[in-house]
């Protein structure tokens, strides 16, 4: 992410923080705004853990090209595949 990148993203930051202080204003310190002070207060950490990283880290690639086809057989689904997890069926002890 670039500095403009990064400075844009704080920017958003800040106009949310102000539209979360509003919200807190004017509904108190209900649940839903404590969740959101939090989300924000994570996302500002977040940000500024970006921008101290070491190296800047390189953007994803996407596993496969957009131009290239990938082909879903017609053939069935192995059934095992649809089973419940063991976590899911009750065993009688």
């Amino acid at each position: 992410m670039s500095t403009t990148e990064t400075a844009a993203l704080q920017r958003a930051i800040g106009q949310v923080k102000q539209c979360v202080g509003d919200l807190r204003a004017k509904y108190g310190d209900i649940p839903a705004v404590r969740r959101l002070v939090n989300d924000v207060e994570r996302m500002d950490i977040d940000i500024s853990d970006f921008r101290t990283e070491p190296e800047t880290p390189s953007p994803r690639q996407p596993a496969v090209s957009e131009h290239e086809v990938v082909v879903v057989p017609d053939t069935p689904y192995d059934r095992d595949l649809w089973r419940a997890d063991d976590e899911y069926v009750r065993h009688d002890d």
